[in-house]
């Protein structure tokens, strides 16, 4: 029975049958818009996320040209970045970093009565190869990142804003859609760090060949 299957493979095999059962004749731009929606459904078991990812017109390419480049992904919390394929990652001669623990950005938060969320943006754009911004848990750092755009201070090639939550959430995302950079987001209040993982490795796996 399917429900005794022990390889790893196997099993995402035919978890992936079964999503794009389900899905049935959804229509997608590309076929790297539908892997993106697929595994975050994957991830999720949340078949709204087909509805609610929007997925700005140029996000995938700039997000794949920018990962073979090696970009840095910068990430808000700790558990996106460890969800993050590597492997992949490294092989592109890329990086991830998630600043939130970093002591000076503790710091930086006390001293400016700004979150450590928002701190932590502004240590990331000070590293000029940080170019795909990655938001899975707080709308303030959304926020902040549209303010450090506004200003001139940094131009990401793609930003993933999937905060989840109840406060500011929605807003936003509905906000980073105003910054004239590449979006992927989530409408409303859904998302999360395991959102945020998911789309970075849809766009990873699709420079693999």
């Amino acid at each position: 029975m399917e429900f005794f299957l022990q390889n790893p493979g196997e099993i995402e095999k035919r978890s992936f049958e079964i999503i794009t059962k389900e899905l049935g004749n959804m229509k997608f731009k590309t076929s790297i818009h539908e892997h993106i929606v697929k595994r975050v459904i994957h991830t999720t078991a949340d078949f709204s996320f087909a509805e609610i990812l929007e997925i700005s017109g140029e996000a995938v390419e700039k997000g794949v040209d920018s990962l073979k480049k090696g970009a840095g992904i910068v990430t808000d919390t700790n558990m996106a970045k460890a969800g993050i394929n590597k492997r992949l990652v490294k092989k592109l001669g890329g990086s991830v970093a998630c600043y939130v623990a970093h002591e000076d950005v503790a710091e930086t938060a006390r001293r400016k009565g700004i979150t450590r969320s928002m701190a932590a943006i502004e240590k990331a754009i000070q590293e000029p190869n940080n170019k795909i911004f990655v938001i899975g848990n707080a709308p303030t750092a959304l926020f902040w990142l549209k303010k450090q755009i506004e200003e001139n201070k940094v131009k990401p090639d793609l930003i993933i804003g999937v905060p989840v939550g109840f406060v500011g959430a929605a807003e936003s995302k509905e906000a980073i859609k105003h910054t004239g950079i590449p979006y992927i987001i989530t409408r409303g209040r859904k998302g999360g760090s395991n959102v945020a993982a998911a789309i970075v490795n849809a766009l990873l796996y699709c420079t693999d060949p």
